[in-house]
């Protein structure tokens, strides 16, 4: 597992863009359907806009209709940790990256096989590296 990654916020401030800031470090959304990965379908590993650790596959994504990039399973195991989420009156499971402890977006157990679950992350969580 890699090492765990921990910076200042002031850090995080200079390395991400506003909204990559808001999202990641201040448990933000993006807008649905306006993300840039919510459509794509080119092939590569999406990395954690933060500290670059590879979270998922291409080979899992698959379209949701939420308007965010959906997924089935993380790239390998321990990638995402899960943390109960009851903000804003609903109960959710939060994803966040096992190194930098980021904010991706939920994960939620309504997604197709082989796991049934859809990992519903936010564009600007991730940082395609096309293959």
């Amino acid at each position: 597992m890699p090492e765990k990654i921990s910076k200042p916020e002031t850090e995080w401030r200079q390395q991400l863009t506003p909204e990559q800031y808001h999202i990641l470090r201040e448990k933000g959304t993006e807008r649905a359907f306006t993300g840039e990965y919510a459509a794509s379908k080119t092939p590569g590993v999406y990395r954690c806009a933060a500290c670059g650790q590879e979270l998922f596959s291409s080979d899992t994504k698959f379209e949701s209709g939420s308007g965010w990039p959906s997924f089935y399973q993380p790239i390998a195991e321990k990638r995402v940790d899960d943390h109960e989420d009851n903000s804003y009156g609903m109960q959710r499971v939060e994803v966040t990256c096992s190194r930098c402890d980021s904010h991706l977006g939920h994960v939620f157990p309504d997604g197709p096989r082989p796991t049934g679950l859809r990992y519903c992350i936010n564009s600007a969580s991730l940082k395609l590296e096309p293959k």
